[in-house]
């Protein structure tokens, strides 16, 4: 018994590596750092994070949250049909590849490919691809609330993702005000994957466990199967610092998460209210992204040129500007006690005191705090500081 259930989840965890979405998501891993580094160096002649940051953020896998979800996929039974985790590898691979990560969010390729699967039960359709024939199956057998509740779960983890991920990679991008001056927005586009162990029909384990809670879908070769999801979001932030922003933006898709539970839990006792979940909640979600969008379309700018000093649009990390908490959206007003408006005048300011800095700055509140560091001769030459005059 025992032999067979750890064969079959060596079985499974090969069928993950061996998963082409894994590859093609780790490669606009890479891809998404060049870009970014590409775009910096045009505006500010210098790389924040490092290339590879991005495809090390995604390899850098929470496994707490993978065996959270995991555990309650197993303990519960929630079976799903291969077809299914088949066409959403389909739906993320295009996804990935139009490069409009708002589709990537697990809502809406989940529901897209619950959606063509229930439809073509319905119709009575099947298509073949690779010799492997989609027949669909019914949301009336459990189908609907397994996918509702696997899609709330995903939405927690992606609220959770954009919180931590959307400041850390928010890249500041150069622009012209209506007056042709320079202002700074913020670019933040990431992806991530989540490992999740799931049941799929077959006798491997069930025939050792009889009681396990799992609705049939057919005989198929397999029981076990550890798959990766893989998710993303992009946005550009422009009134709104990103240390603000993607809180609020979190807030929304944990709020969604918690409304797709609901309904995956109503769906046991009203299967249809979990399509009816499952397809408004990914509208939901894309209609977040567009609110958010919207909110940020406009001619103010967090980051632009003042005249009380001179404005953070980003602080390279290790830098003397960090380690002194400088952050974007603060005002640098006085440099080793002279007062500098503008980036020339800053470094001449920092050239007083060579070994050593003082600033007076303006915080977000408005409030005036007094900061000073060594200045080390490998240092950056304006402490880790990117100015937009």
């Amino acid at each position: 018994m025992y032999i067979d259930i750890i064969i079959e989840v060596l079985m499974a965890v090969l069928r993950f590596v061996m998963n082409p979405l894994l590859y093609i998501a780790a490669f606009f891993a890479v891809y998404l750092g060049y870009r970014r580094v590409k775009r910096e160096r045009r505006f500010f002649r210098i790389r924040i994070l490092n290339g590879w940051s991005e495809l090390t953020s995604f390899l850098k896998i929470n496994w707490m949250e993978s065996l959270i979800i995991s555990v309650l996929i197993l303990a519960i039974g929630l079976v799903v049909p291969n077809e299914f985790l088949l066409l959403l590898i389909a739906v993320s691979i295009l996804a990935t590849i139009v490069f409009i990560f708002h589709l990537l969010s697990p809502i809406v390729t989940i529901a897209i490919s619950f959606s063509v699967l229930a439809g073509m039960a319905y119709f009575g359709q099947t298509f073949t691809v690779l010799n492997f024939t989609f027949k669909g199956f019914s949301y009336e057998n459990g189908a609907a609330m397994t996918v509702a509740l696997l899609a709330g779960m995903l939405l927690i983890v992606e609220a959770r993702f954009i919180r931590l991920a959307g400041p850390r990679f928010a890249s500041p991008v150069v622009q012209q005000t209506k007056r042709g001056r320079n202002a700074v927005t913020y670019f933040s586009k990431s992806i991530s994957v989540v490992p999740l162990f799931f049941i799929i029909p077959g006798d491997a384990i069930a025939a050792y466990i009889p009681w396990w809670p799992q609705f049939s879908l057919g005989a198929k070769e397999f029981s076990l199967v550890l798959f990766p999801f893989v998710f993303g979001f992009q946005q550009m932030t422009k009134r709104t610092l990103p240390v603000y922003f993607y809180p609020k933006y979190s807030r929304s898709v944990f709020i969604l998460a918690q409304l797709v539970l609901i309904g995956g839990l109503a769906s046991y006792f009203i299967p249809l209210v979990g399509v009816i979940t499952l397809i408004s909640a990914a509208i939901l979600r894309l209609f977040i992204s567009l609110y958010y969008k919207i909110q940020e379309r406009t001619d103010r700018y967090a980051v632009a040129p003042l005249s009380s000093g001179v404005i953070i649009a980003g602080v390279l990390p290790n830098s003397p500007a960090e380690k002194m908490g400088l952050v974007a959206g603060e005002v640098i007003r006085k440099v080793n006690g002279k007062e500098v408006f503008t980036e020339s005048e800053l470094y001449e300011a920092l050239q007083v005191n060579a070994a050593h800095c003082r600033l007076e700055i303006l915080n977000h509140q408005n409030e005036v705090r007094l900061a000073q560091h060594v200045v080390h001769s490998n240092d950056h030459y304006k402490i880790g500081l990117l100015l937009v005059n």
